[in-house]
């Protein structure tokens, strides 16, 4: 239950990141495994990355995902929407695969983008590519923020909307 129709460019862009998402964790685990010495790797190597180069992506993926959220929000509120995370995760467990793919839609350029610095950064600075690290920074800095920022968003822009038809009304 969208508020607008996802376009067919909206709708493949999703599916290339899914796609792309399924495959790089497949391929990284399937290449590197899931040791201890692997994810010790991971962590050292994503605790690094907000300092070193192109850390400005630690703010533009975040801010485009806000964006997105906002953008989403509002909608939500003027379609008098549950708010989205609390619908996905607890009150329409249901709806919640239709909720995700909108999610999606709404972030997959962000996640696009995000894969795409990711491999750059890591060819430029780790001079190889770890997958299954792209995937985990892709998902934390486009798809984290906006399943948080959404609902918050959305419930501020009801509250705003409804304080302003009570002020028309007076």
């Amino acid at each position: 239950m969208m508020v607008k129709t996802a376009t067919k460019t909206e709708i493949m862009l999703a599916r290339v990141a899914i796609i792309l998402l399924i495959a790089f964790t497949v391929f990284g685990v399937g290449w590197y495994g899931l040791s201890d010495e692997v994810r010790h790797r991971v962590w050292d190597q994503l605790v690094a990355r907000p300092t070193g180069p192109m850390a400005f992506r630690f703010i533009l993926q975040p801010v485009m995902a806000g964006i997105a959220a906002l953008r989403d929000g509002i909608a939500d509120a003027k379609s008098h929407r549950s708010t989205f995370f609390w619908t996905l995760l607890l009150t329409h467990p249901s709806e919640s695969g239709g909720l995700l793919h909108e999610g999606l839609i709404a972030t997959a350029r962000i996640i696009l983008l995000g894969l795409g610095m990711d491999m750059i950064y890591q060819l430029i600075v780790l001079k190889t590519f770890y997958p299954g690290e792209a995937v985990i920074v892709a998902i934390a800095l486009a798809f984290f923020p906006y399943l948080l920022l959404r609902g918050p968003i959305a419930r501020i822009a009801r509250w705003w909307l409804d304080s302003a038809s009570v002020n028309e009304k007076r």
